[in-house]
């Protein structure tokens, strides 16, 4: 399917950002609800995805949910022109806080 580069981008950096994407199973939503697109073409642009591999795909009660692979990021890596620091905010490690002494 074609879609508009400028979507495509707007797809993949909220891919990149979050590390997961969900998509409802209605191609007729007229708008994501997180991104600022056509439902239709988040959804074909994440099949496209999996069919590569950059992304791993579970479906259930009617919703899409992608989490991406190792090589989606350096995919997505390359193709947003991002430096090796940046990572999706699944990545990130949080700071554990410790359990106060007994």
């Amino acid at each position: 399917m074609l879609i508009p580069k400028a979507d495509r981008k707007k797809i993949h950096e909220y891919l990149f950002r979050e590390g997961v994407l969900v998509a409802k199973k209605d191609f007729n939503l007229p708008k994501h609800p997180d991104i600022d697109t056509k439902n239709l073409y988040v959804v074909k642009a994440l099949q496209s995805l999996n069919s590569r591999g950059y992304v791993k795909t579970q479906f259930s009660w009617q919703y899409y949910y992608y989490t991406l692979t190792p090589e989606g990021l350096d995919y997505l890596r390359e193709w947003l022109h991002l430096p090796a620091e940046i990572v999706p905010a699944t990545h990130i490690k949080q700071q554990r806080s410790h359990a106060p002494p007994r």
